[in-house]
């Protein structure tokens, strides 16, 4: 479902955004909280770490995100980009792997 909203990862807006379960449905986050995020940030997010791996490392909460080293850098950079800028995103090999 996509929403006009504000990013609550980067905080651009006014952006499309997604629902994000910050715990991943399949590793028992359906009913858990959820966060809206700009397609680029969830796209990220997907593109650099499996379900497992989020919950693992610890990355279920958007503090957590923040702070995570291979998310700042992608956070600083989209901050400064226009809302409507969806960039393409490859996914890492560990991703692809998986």
């Amino acid at each position: 479902m996509i929403i006009s909203n504000r990013c609550e990862l980067c905080g651009r807006e006014p952006v499309n955004t997604t629902v994000h379960h910050l715990t991943p449905k399949e590793m028992g986050g359906t009913f858990l909280p959820t966060a809206n995020l700009c397609i680029p940030c969830h796209k990220q997010i997907h593109s650099i770490y499996t379900n497992r791996d989020i919950v693992t490392l610890g990355l279920t909460d958007l503090q957590s995100l923040r702070q995570d080293e291979r998310m700042i850098p992608f956070i600083r950079w989209i901050r400064k980009q226009p809302a409507t800028t969806i960039p393409r995103v490859r996914k890492s090999n560990h991703v692809r792997k998986s």
